[in-house]
């Protein structure tokens, strides 16, 4: 069985994300998609390597871990792989400086503990391996554990509207140094059958229009799509020349190179809102057409396949051939042009017609009579009044280009090949009270489809969440740098020892300010169970600056956009609700307080 899924479908799929987030009624529609920009991961970077069945003696931070071999007799000197401990969790190590840097553990090896030039001691079997640093994030997987994991570790989401979104495609400037040839439309590219057969390329031997470089955007913004390049009578040397543009050389929605015979076709100029949004290093917006009325199946473009010869000589200017565009449409005819030897050297369209999805140009002795009538072949005129006799010798091919269907401009997204959406989300200082702090950096950017609001079955419409817990607190001579960024805060409660790290810090006086924090199984768990911190006198403690504080039970107030039940707040996600659809892990990007990101994320369907 011989299948293919199309572009057309990745086109089909990244407009049905576009159309999703305005569909429906109204924002609480079940029809209507609600989608969140969210970032996430404060804490560094590093490799993360499982470990299970550990015996009594600890792996230790700032020791190393080693891989000894299914037997355990692996000796640290001969081991493929080495690394240092950063952290220790119950079921993981954080690691960095793997030695050798390619190597990897391998599952179900013994890992054993080193430090001082012996071993420690320590033993455990060895599980999956995430390698990591700072400059090379590990990359995202695909499924429900990694899911809750990222949800742990959400510091905020931002509501991404119908405006933050627009079909985009890969940038092509008018650079005839970068770009010296353009492919021209033509609706029949395509690659070799996997059952065997020839690919029809373009010029640029792409095998399709998906592939093509056949548009460009020019200095003043402006896009156009090339439907002729003169490949079929300059084949080799027709480099582009004369930059297209709607200030000169244009007529009728199209602009003709003076230099070079390139015939570029109109179809929008950019917004200034769509180029300070959506236009990138790699990638461009698609517009709204904006040339003259679209005309569906009108002619624009005739292609000479064989020159030929033998046909009338010398017939240019007003004493040009000229054909009807034979096909289901009406109204097309061609013009053609020959030299002294009576081959073509030139097949434009005299008039476009309109209908048709096929069409060819007879080059025969003309009969029948008429433009509106039964002509076919070659006339003298444009009227097709005047037979031309054409020798039984004559051989010659003109080939009818047909346009998109409903014609150049009906449907730029169809004819662009914009099987990618852009997302444009900025990050506006601590915008959301809050919810968004400056004084820590992110690691993880990414989508989420429809969450939850916390403790409900809503779905989450605001325009900022926050995804942190957050808890005021009181103490004495407290300073900015009372709690620090990613440290451990702790607290006794009841059944053992709450944990949590820090995501933010916001001092309010020298009594009081707010701490955010998050909470994950695999770093806060205490007897396999993340505990809540609770009001009461227990104090919080930071375990790197050994600052206590104490849960300020008596403010139950909204602060900074946060609602605090006897000083302490929920995030405003509902945990693992709805879906991670996009995931990118990366380097950190750094918050301040006067800085404004401008991050813009391409999804290719």
């Amino acid at each position: 069985m011989s299948a293919i899924i199309s572009e057309k479908f990745r086109i089909f799929n990244a407009q049905q994300f576009l159309e999703s987030l305005t569909e429906g009624p109204s924002d609480a529609s079940t029809e209507r998609t609600r989608m969140y920009f969210f970032v996430g991961r404060s804490d560094a970077w590093y490799g993360i390597l499982e470990y299970y069945s550990g015996n009594s003696t600890a792996l230790a931070v700032g020791n190393e871990i080693y891989d000894a071999g299914a037997s355990g007799a692996t000796a640290y000197g001969s081991t493929t792989f080495k690394a240092t401990i950063e952290k220790v969790f119950p079921s993981y190590v954080l690691v960095s400086a793997p030695n050798p840097v390619s190597a990897n553990p391998t599952p179900g090896n013994v890992l054993k503990g080193y430090a001082s030039g012996s071993d420690t001691g320590a033993e455990a079997l060895c599980g999956v391996y995430r390698k990591a640093d700072e400059n090379n994030a590990p990359a995202p997987l695909d499924n429900q554990e990694e899911k809750f994991r990222i949800y742990k570790e959400i510091i905020a989401a931002k509501r991404v509207e119908s405006s933050n979104v627009i079909s985009v495609i890969p940038r092509l400037n008018w650079n005839t140094a970068l770009n010296p040839t353009f492919d021209m439309y033509k609706p029949d590219y395509s690659a070799a059958p996997s059952t065997g057969g020839t690919a029809k390329q373009t010029t640029n031997n792409k095998n399709s229009l998906g592939e093509a470089k056949f548009y460009v955007m020019n200095s003043d913004y402006e896009v156009f799509k090339c439907i002729y390049n003169k490949e079929d009578l300059a084949p080799g040397s027709n480099n582009a020349q004369n930059m297209p543009t709607t200030a000169n050389n244009y007529a009728n929605g199209v602009y003709t190179g003076p230099a070079d015979g390139y015939r570029w076709k109109y179809l929008y100029t950019m917004t200034t809102a769509q180029v300070m949004d959506f236009l990138s290093s790699d990638f461009m917006p698609v517009g709204t057409y904006a040339g003259p009325a679209v005309v569906d199946g009108a002619i624009d473009t005739l292609f000479v396949k064989d020159p030929g010869s033998a046909l009338p000589a010398n017939k240019t200017g007003a004493s040009a051939l000229y054909a009807p565009i034979l096909g289901d449409g009406t109204g097309g005819i061609a013009q053609i042009e020959t030299d002294g030897t009576g081959t073509i050297t030139s097949a434009t369209v005299h008039t476009a017609g309109t209908g048709y999805t096929y069409g060819s140009v007879a080059l025969e002795t003309g009969t029948g009579t008429g433009a509106g009538g039964d002509a076919y072949g070659l006339f003298a005129e444009a009227a097709l009044a005047t037979s031309e006799t054409i020798a039984g010798s004559a051989k010659a091919e003109v080939e009818v280009i047909i346009p998109p269907q409903g014609g150049h401009g009906a449907n730029l997204a169809q004819e662009l090949n914009a099987k990618r959406i852009m997302v444009n989300v900025r990050l506006t200082y601590n915008e959301g009270q809050g919810d968004f702090p400056v004084s820590n950096d992110f690691r993880r950017i990414g989508l989420i489809k429809d969450p939850l609001q916390w403790g409900s079955t809503s779905f989450a419409t605001a325009n900022t969440l926050t995804g942190t817990y957050a808890v005021r607190v009181t103490g004495t001579g407290l300073t900015d740098s009372s709690f620090g960024n990613d440290n451990e805060i702790s607290q006794t409660v009841t059944g053992g020892t709450a944990k949590g790290t820090v995501v933010s810090w916001e001092r309010e006086s020298a009594t009081a300010g707010v701490l955010r924090y998050f909470q994950a199984p695999e770093a806060h768990a205490d007897n396999g169970i993340v505990r809540a911190f609770a009001g009461g006198a227990n104090p919080i403690s930071d375990a790197t600056t050994a600052v206590s504080v104490t849960v300020d039970g008596a403010y139950s107030q909204t602060l900074n956009g946060v609602t605090f039940a006897s000083g302490l707040a929920t995030p405003e996600i509902k945990p693992n609700s709805g879906e991670l659809v996009y995931i990118e892990n990366r380097r950190l990007i750094t918050r301040a307080s006067d800085q404004i990101e401008d991050i813009k994320l391409v999804i290719e369907f």
